[in-house]
């Protein structure tokens, strides 16, 4: 197979620019501001999710929104990508009712217990659900399923797009977004039981019908997107990527059978106004890094404290996901979705120091 992408090692990033934009001013023309990025890989095809493993293992997927989509997941190593956890996973075609196939991949997450997590959304090409979204739990070391768990039609059907998840391992409960239908679910990793929460709260939906992404407009309205949860596992953080809050709520909330959408409402909390972010991430010291898509930067939120901009810069075309590696490095992928296929250059994934 042709390499789909090249790995790049310590490529920095030009000099820091002085009196950069402030921070929430999207639409201006980006420079360099902050620390250093370092350019990890670039592909040829559009990426999403990254995860790293303890072992500085990096993993990666490929959404299917378009027919030339020949991985769904992959894990990065000698130069290009190769199939995870084998060809056969990655072999799904219209019309496929084989299980273990990767239908439609949004993300890949690790936990804090170095299993690998896959989110299969079930919907290629936003077309609709055509499959039952699925949560996969692997084991890294050998490649194993350990689990998968599906999504009933009441809460992941029609046009539902499951994107991203945390995993809460001491509870043993997962939460998910859903970026087209909207609402957040929870999932007992126990039981298997899932339920859809907040499905018609504003914290779910798209606060605008555009938004102005450097210069161009982007006129998809997309619902809850990025999620975090907090190292003390007690909040649960979340935005709409067409919005400008980022919203929270204690998990014990969530976690209650009692609550019903009107009790979790009274406890939906505003947390700040921020640019419009992707992905989401706290780090192993409780802050939280956000993607900047308007202005083609990269903020950081203290809970209580300060949102400020970290990294602006011109190579951050569309900042997606995010995932923490070893010595506290923090990679982000960049997916261009703002620019026709025409105008985008090979995807990058780039990783700082805090």
């Amino acid at each position: 197979m042709r390499p789909l992408f090249l790995v790049v090692a310590a490529l920095t990033a030009a000099a820091c620019v002085r009196n950069a934009p402030a921070p929430g001013t999207p639409g201006q023309p980006a420079g360099n501001k902050g620390p250093g990025l370092e350019l990890v890989a670039q592909s040829p095809r559009q990426w999403t999710g990254i995860a790293l493993s303890k072992e500085g293992r990096i993993f990666v997927n490929f959404p299917r929104w378009s027919e030339d989509v020949p991985l769904s997941v992959a894990e990065l190593k000698n130069g290009q990508v190769s199939a995870w956890p084998d060809a056969t996973w990655n072999e799904w075609k219209p019309g496929t009712t084989e299980p273990n196939r990767f239908v439609a991949v949004q993300s890949v997450v690790i936990d804090d217990q170095d299993r690998l997590w896959v989110v299969d959304t079930g919907n290629p090409r936003f077309q609709g659900v055509i499959a039952t979204p699925r949560l996969h739990q692997f084991d890294i070391p050998s490649g194993r399923l350990v689990r998968s768990y599906a999504f009933p039609p009441e809460v992941s059907s029609g046009d539902s797009y499951l994107n991203d998840v945390r995993i809460d391992t001491a509870r043993e409960v997962a939460y998910l977004t859903d970026s087209q239908a909207g609402g957040l679910v929870v999932l007992d990793l126990k039981s298997g039981s899932s339920r859809k929460v907040l499905r018609d709260h504003p914290s779910t939906h798209a606060e605008v019908d555009h938004l102005m992404v450097l210069g161009r407009r982007f006129n998809k309205a997309v619902q809850s997107d990025g999620i975090a949860l907090s190292p003390d596992r007690k909040t649960l953080y979340w935005s709409a990527l067409s919005g400008h809050t980022l919203w929270r709520i204690p998990t014990e909330a969530l976690l209650d059978p009692k609550l019903d959408d009107k009790a979790l409402a009274s406890r939906v909390e505003r947390a700040h106004t921020i640019v419009a972010p992707d992905g989401i991430l706290f780090d192993d010291k409780g802050v939280l890094w956000l993607g900047g898509l308007e202005d083609g930067s990269i903020y950081r939120y203290v809970p209580g404290g300060a949102y400020e901009q970290v990294i602006r810069d011109p190579r951050l075309l569309w900042p997606d996901s995010f995932a923490q590696g070893p010595q506290g490095w923090i990679y982000v992928t960049t997916t261009q979705i703002h620019l026709p296929p025409a105008e985008r250059g090979p995807y990058g994934i780039y990783r700082f120091q805090p």
